[in-house]
C-alpha cells in the first residue's frame, strides 16, 4: 500500500498531500481584494511552486475544479487560465459558482496531478 505523505499541515488542512503518484493540493486563493485576474494569476503562481515541490508541475495536471464568487468573472478568469494551462495538456475542469470563505476573494482552484 503506498504512503501518504502530507505537507504545510496545519490542524484544519494540508496544502499537499501525496498518495502513491497522485498529488492532492488544497484550494489555492489569491490576494484578497485584488481584481480576478490578479486573484486567478496570484493561485496560479501558488499552484506552479506546491506541485514543483511534490515533484510535478502543470503538464501533469489531471484535474482542476475552479470556485469563482461570481459567475460574471468567468471570463475573466479563463483569460488568466489560457494563458497558463499547458498547450495540449489541458486536465479535466469543472467551474463553478460558491461563497468563498470570505468576500474579498474572487477566485478558488484545486487541483489534482500526477508525480513526474
Amino acid at each position: 500500500m503506498s504512503d501518504i505523505t502530507y505537507a504545510h499541515t496545519t490542524q484544519r488542512m494540508s496544502q499537499i498531500v501525496t498518495h502513491g503518484d497522485t498529488i492532492y493540493l488544497a484550494g489555492q486563493v489569491g490576494t484578497a481584494g485584488a481584481s480576478v485576474t490578479q486573484q486567478t494569476q496570484d493561485c496560479l503562481d501558488k499552484i506552479d511552486a506546491l506541485l514543483a515541490e511534490a515533484g510535478s508541475s502543470k503538464e501533469r495536471i489531471l484535474q482542476a475544479t475552479i470556485w469563482l464568487a461570481d459567475m460574471a468573472d468567468f471570463a475573466e478568469m479563463n483569460t488568466v487560465w489560457d494563458a497558463w494551462v499547458a498547450e495540449g495538456r489541458a486536465p479535466a475542469r469543472a467551474c463553478g459558482e460558491s461563497k468563498l470563505a470570505t468576500p474579498e476573494y474572487t477566485v478558488e482552484i484545486l487541483i489534482t496531478a500526477a508525480k513526474g
